[in-house]
């Protein structure tokens, strides 16, 4: 599956202050991708109707079992608000099981200058290492 494109969100133009989340989930087994992909697209559409989101992006490679995300937000309480609201606090728990590892990192940023993959796929290393 090739990367949805960063996609702006309510909050685009943000010009100050942006918090920025790169997530790596990995799955257990392959046959969990299906049920993973569905759910983050769900989560993407919920995100992107989230107040203060500034733009989100998934990248998937489903026959490594791992899933990537991107996003930026206005503040860490606009992030904060997706995570605490359905469908993604239950889809939280109920994938949970399924994850072999997950990474998170979060960094800010201004909104003139949006994280790209590169930058994301260096702080995800740097955090899976201990290095961040």
């Amino acid at each position: 599956m090739p990367t949805i494109p960063w996609t702006a969100g309510p909050a685009a133009g943000h010009s100050g202050e942006v918090t920025v989340m790169a997530s790596e989930f990995k799955l257990r087994r392959l046959s969990q991708v299906p049920g993973f992909l569905r759910a983050s697209l769900v989560i993407r559409k919920q995100a992107l109707a989230t107040a203060g989101a500034v733009g989100t992006s998934l990248r998937a490679a489903p026959l490594r079992r791992t899933f990537w995300t991107l996003s930026a937000w206005e503040s860490r309480p606009a992030l904060e608000a997706l995570v605490g609201a359905e469908p993604h606090r239950s889809t939280m728990k109920r994938m949970r099981p399924a994850m072999e590892a997950s990474v998170f990192t979060f960094w800010t940023t201004t909104g003139d200058r949006l994280p790209d993959w590169a930058e994301a796929d260096r702080r995800i290393e740097a955090r899976r290492n201990g290095t961040a």
